[in-house]
């Protein structure tokens, strides 16, 4: 699961400055924090609690989240660390309702390209 201009967000440090310093805000099924990282690509993490479901379930969660910012990653601003968030009621949804959670957080955090 290579992306090709952006990375994926892996370190623990990394996440807990995006949520001390970055932005945040939600919907019904996930929320995004986003932050300025200054090194002129993006970094995408996701995190799904075991609040969620058990890891087949988790990891389902996981994989739409990231094939949603790779179907979309060229309409996002370059130079953010991004952080999805998903929520217990994200379980069983479909891509395209994860699909159109994520586009709503973006639009609503303004990280579009204009």
């Amino acid at each position: 699961m290579k992306y090709p201009h952006s990375e994926t967000l892996k370190k623990n440090q990394d996440f807990q400055l995006l949520y001390k310093e970055g932005k945040s805000c939600a919907n019904r099924y996930l929320v995004l924090y986003v932050r300025e990282n200054g090194l002129g690509k993006n970094r995408f993490g996701v995190s799904v609690s075991k609040k969620v479901g058990n890891s087949v379930v988790r990891h389902r969660i996981t994989r739409l989240i990231r094939e949603s910012y790779r179907l979309h990653e060229d309409v996002f601003n370059s130079g953010l660390d991004m952080a999805v968030i998903a929520r217990a009621s994200a379980k069983g949804k479909s891509m395209a309702e994860i699909e159109s959670a994520l586009l709503h957080l973006g639009k609503l955090q303004g990280v579009f390209k204009k």
